[in-house]
């Protein structure tokens, strides 16, 4: 029960206000004219003044509320390290029996796990939103028992209660760590790329922070290259990429004995190979309608540089126009297939015949590029099957079909093979055609040395077919009347989009590989892409961070492409094998956010405990007493930390009693006044 005097003015304030001041002033003017009951004036004015303000005796029942400390418990993965589980426990059990000890005082604790995707620690998260569930002024402390590795200390509440930190955590604890500070998003083919990466100990590391270690460096999931460097320092490692699209790099250091974890040994870098300048050389045999498709198609692409060889003069000509006023510069043959070959990207052979211009040797050259890994297309026209065809040199070696010498001259509708169906650079050109597509009225007849034949002619005879030669791949197109699709015969047809898939995949461009097993990451969600030209039920064999496997079977979607969604049950590297195939792919970081700094420490809770006059003291040290102290008085000190009684209440019932009737009052001025008239009357 509790009693408070409070005032019920009957006129208002400013009135009684005004009221006050006259008898002031009266009072003091009885005064300055020496009455002698000016005193007994004033005591009557300030019987009147309080029958006014009406004051009465306010009476409350209340039932105290009990003190409330919020205790959030920090249970998220760098939690899990060596024996902080154990001492967690042991801690939440503590700080139970010492608040149960308390007067009027209960404990409510807040477990924190992971946060979502890789947000790391949401500690202060976790304690504000505990605060919204607690009367403000109910709260009498907060504890956090942490590892003090938070990631969300910008949303650290207001508190009006001590706060208060027990560190998990052995004094002796320590950890290696690889860090990649710098890595570009996308790199240029062929050119060098700088990656910034440290290895760094943490704690109490048992090797002289000048000591050296050993780091395994793989790429694409390829067998790891071993190098020493030394550990604490900033390493420049320059990297060249081998082929376009994805690359992933992946860098890991041996766990040593004693550290905290090996989740923070290894970094993944994905970095986007892209071409810089596609180098094509044009052979075209003679001036046909088809030749200019193939230039204006070349020449459409900002980053192809075309080098363009036409013969328009063939030797047999004899005109008798002096060779001084018909040649303006000599084109450099010997130097385009001999000296710099390898560095075309890419060699087409349009309608191209054997005329003495090129000798043997310049076509041995070539052949010998295509096996070194370079490309080689060639758009077939009659010479093909004469006597002065190309075959008839060092590249039938290198070619996947030998023509019979028939050439025929009939109409016919080109179209996609079962095989062609499957492969990526002619699959779904039939829908992307929007109906029939336009004839075509010649057709060099083949016979099949290997290969794949995606697309036919006339009674299934080979029109389209790709091979891979060595390192490098050869296709074959037996016609030259692919123009008449760009000129829009009869409908025309996809020659633009069959053409530049071609020229890409014989560039090897990822997207167009016939076999490839490919992932896309979004979140802890994966989709896995299997392209092959085999038929049959697919599955993949992934490996996850931990090392175990798991199959995962694939749905065709499309001829010959087959994909799965896998969602990751962690964040991590991911394996990916079917045949002789593999692939890795990230899902987060490979060191998630929690296992950056696994030391514990409380520097980044400093500032949000010091402002409550609170304490940050280790677990190994012993668990601290727990204390009440006074507002505003330190609430810390050596093995205790304290927590300020709030004296919270409901008021179950309030009454008002008046102190005096009005009447009493009235009664008391009015015997002050007889009282001051008498004295001043006798005087």
């Amino acid at each position: 029960m509790s009693g408070a005097v409070i005032l019920d003015p009957l006129l208002p304030w400013p009135v009684l206000w005004a009221a006050l001041a006259l008898a002031v002033g009266m009072v003091g003017l009885a005064l300055w004219r020496g009455l002698g009951g000016w005193w007994l004036r004033g005591l009557a004015a300030a019987a009147v003044l309080a029958a006014l303000a009406n004051p009465s005796l306010q009476t409350e029942d209340r039932n105290p509320l009990s003190d409330i400390v919020v205790l959030v418990v920090d249970d998220s993965a760098s939690q899990r390290l060596a024996d902080r589980p154990d001492q967690t426990a042991q801690a939440v059990e503590a700080v139970r029996a010492e608040v149960a000890r308390l007067d009027n005082t209960e404990l409510r604790i807040v477990r924190l796990g992971d946060g979502q995707g890789n947000e790391g620690t949401l500690l202060m998260t976790a304690l504000a939103e505990a605060l919204a569930e607690v009367p403000r002024a109910r709260l009498a402390g907060a504890i956090l028992l942490t590892d003090g590795q938070l990631h969300d200390l910008d949303r650290a509440p207001d508190m009006p209660a001590p706060l208060h930190a027990l560190l998990t955590g052995q004094p002796d604890d320590w950890d290696r760590r690889l860090v990649v500070t710098n890595a570009p998003a996308f790199a240029i083919l062929g050119e060098e790329v700088m990656l910034t990466l440290r290895i760094e100990d943490q704690g109490a590391a048992p090797v002289p922070p000048d000591a050296t270690t050993q780091i395994d460096i793989a790429i694409d999931g390829a067998e790891p290259q071993t190098y020493t460097v030394p550990l604490n320092r900033d390493l420049e490692l320059p990297v060249m990429l081998e082929h376009a699209g994805r690359n992933v790099i992946q860098f890991s250091v041996a766990a040593q004995p004693g550290e905290l974890t090996d989740r923070n040994n290894a970094a993944v870098v994905q970095i986007n190979g892209v071409r810089d300048r596609l180098r094509v050389l044009l052979v075209s045999g003679e001036p046909h309608p088809g030749e200019r498709t193939w230039r204006n198609l070349l020449k459409s692409d900002s980053s192809v540089d075309l080098v363009h060889f036409t013969i328009l003069r063939p030797p047999e000509k004899q005109d008798g126009v002096p060779v001084s006023e018909l040649s303006l510069i000599a084109f450099p043959t010997r130097e385009l297939f001999l000296e710099k070959i390898d560095e075309f990207d890419l060699i087409v052979f349009d309608r191209y015949k054997r005329r003495g211009i090129l000798p043997m040797l310049y076509l041995e050259n070539v052949r010998d590029y295509v096996e070194k890994g370079g490309a080689v297309l060639i758009a077939a026209g009659p010479d093909f099957a004469s006597a002065e065809s190309i075959y008839r040199s060092p590249l039938a070696d290198i070619l996947p079909a030998e023509p019979t010498a028939r050439v025929i001259e009939e109409g016919y509708a080109p179209a996609i093979t079962d095989l062609g169906q499957r492969h990526p650079v002619t699959q779904g050109l039939k829908a992307e055609a929007g109906g029939e597509w336009g004839r075509w009225f010649r057709l060099i007849d083949l016979t099949p040395k290997g290969g794949q034949v995606v697309m036919s002619g006339l009674g299934d005879r080979p029109l389209l077919v790709l091979d891979r030669v060595g390192e490098g791949r050869v296709a074959l197109l037996a016609s030259d009347h692919a123009w008449l699709w760009n000129r829009g015969f009869e409908g025309g047809g996809p020659q633009l989009e069959l053409l530049r898939r071609l020229a890409h995949w014989m560039m090897r461009e990822p997207d167009l590989e016939e076999e490839a097993l490919s992932a896309e990451a979004e979140g802890r969600r994966m989709t896995i892409t299997r392209r092959t030209l085999s038929e049959g039920a697919r599955s993949v064999t992934v490996t996850r961070p931990d090392g175990s496997e798991e199959q995962v079977t694939l749905q065709e979607v499309a001829p010959g492409r087959f994909q799965a969604t896998y969602e990751g049950p962690e964040i991590g590297l991911y394996r990916l094998a079917d045949d002789d195939l593999d692939t890795v792919i990230a899902l987060g970081p490979a060191a998630p956010r929690e296992f950056e700094e696994t030391i514990a420490s409380g520097a980044r809770l400093a500032g949000p405990v010091d402002a409550t006059r609170g304490g940050i003291l280790p677990v190994s040290a012993g668990m601290p007493d727990i204390r009440t102290v006074r507002e505003g008085r330190a609430a810390a000190g050596r093995g205790w930390i304290g927590i300020t009684p709030r004296g919270a209440y409901l008021t179950a019932d309030v009454r008002i009693t008046p102190l005096a009737p009005a009447w009493a009052f009235l009664l008391l001025a009015a015997a002050f006044s007889l009282g001051a008239w008498l004295r001043e009357g006798r005087r």
